[in-house]
C-alpha cells in the first residue's frame, strides 16, 4: 500500500467524521444516519481501492449512485437535504479509494464538497424559507383565499400553494405550503408569550394581600372561640 494510498485514507476517514458529526448530527440529530453516512463513506472506500482500476470504480461509483436513488424514491422519512449528504459521502469515499498518484488534488475536491455542505445546510442560508403540510378545518377551493388564511395562521408571506387534498365532506384541506416568515413580527410574538408566561408566574408565587387579612381573620377568630370555651 502505497504512501498517497493511507493519507487518502486518513483524509476519508476525517472527512467521514466531520460530514457525519461535525456538520449534520449537530445540525439534525439523527443518529440512524450518521451511521447510514459513516458505512457508505468507509464501504465505498474500500472497495475502491480493492477494485483498484478507475474503470472498475467509475462502474461502481454510477452503480451505487443508481441503488441510492432506487431507495430514495422507496422511503418517505429521507428528505433531499439527506440525499445530499448521502452523495457527499459516497462521492468522498470513491474518490478516497480510487488509485492516486498525488492525493492532494482529492484532498482538495473532498474540502470543497465539506465547505459547500457547509455553505448550504447552514442555517443562516434563506432563514425565513419554511415549508409546512397543512390541513385546514374547512374546504377552501379559491387559491387567493387559501393564501390570505394561510399567511394570517402562519404568521408570513405564502409563496407557493399546492392542494393536495380538497375534502368537501368533511369540510376540510390538505394543502403543501411554502413560505417566508416576517423575523419582526415572529420576534414580537416571541416576546409577547415571554411577557404573559413571566405575569403568570409572578401572580402565582405572589399571594394578595387580602388573602393573607382573610386568613389572619379566620384564625383570629377561631382562637377567639377557644378561649371562650
Amino acid at each position: 500500500m502505497t504512501t498517497s494510498a493511507l493519507i487518502l485514507f486518513a483524509v476519508d476517514l476525517a472527512a467521514a467524521i466531520i460530514l457525519s458529526l461535525g456538520l449534520y448530527y449537530r445540525r439534525h440529530r439523527r443518529r440512524d444516519l450518521v451511521v447510514a453516512f459513516m458505512g457508505v463513506n468507509v464501504g465505498v472506500m474500500a472497495v475502491a481501492a480493492v477494485l483498484g482500476t478507475a474503470e472498475v470504480a467509475m462502474g461502481l461509483g454510477l452503480g451505487l449512485f443508481g441503488v441510492l436513488s432506487i431507495i430514495r424514491l422507496r422511503s418517505s422519512e429521507i428528505s433531499q437535504r439527506e440525499v445530499a449528504y448521502y452523495f457527499a459521502a459516497l462521492a468522498i469515499g470513491l474518490l478516497s479509494g480510487l488509485p492516486q498518484t498525488n492525493p492532494w488534488p482529492v484532498v482538495g475536491l473532498i474540502a470543497l464538497l465539506l465547505a459547500v455542505l457547509w455553505a448550504a445546510d447552514h442555517p443562516a442560508l434563506l432563514a425565513r424559507s419554511r415549508h409546512q403540510i397543512v390541513r385546514l378545518d374547512r374546504a377552501v377551493s379559491d387559491e387567493q383565499v387559501l393564501r390570505t388564511e394561510l399567511g394570517q395562521r402562519l404568521g408570513g408571506t405564502v409563496t407557493s400553494v399546492t392542494v393536495q387534498e380538497l375534502d368537501l365532506v368533511n369540510d376540510t384541506t390538505l394543502v403543501d405550503v411554502r413560505y417566508r416568515i416576517d423575523l419582526a413580527r415572529t420576534r414580537r410574538t416571541s416576546r409577547s408569550m415571554a411577557t404573559i408566561a413571566d405575569t403568570a408566574a409572578t401572580r402565582t408565587r405572589t399571594v394578595p394581600p387580602a388573602t393573607v387579612a382573610s386568613g389572619a381573620a379566620v384564625v383570629s377568630d377561631s382562637n377567639l372561640a377557644e378561649a371562650r370555651r
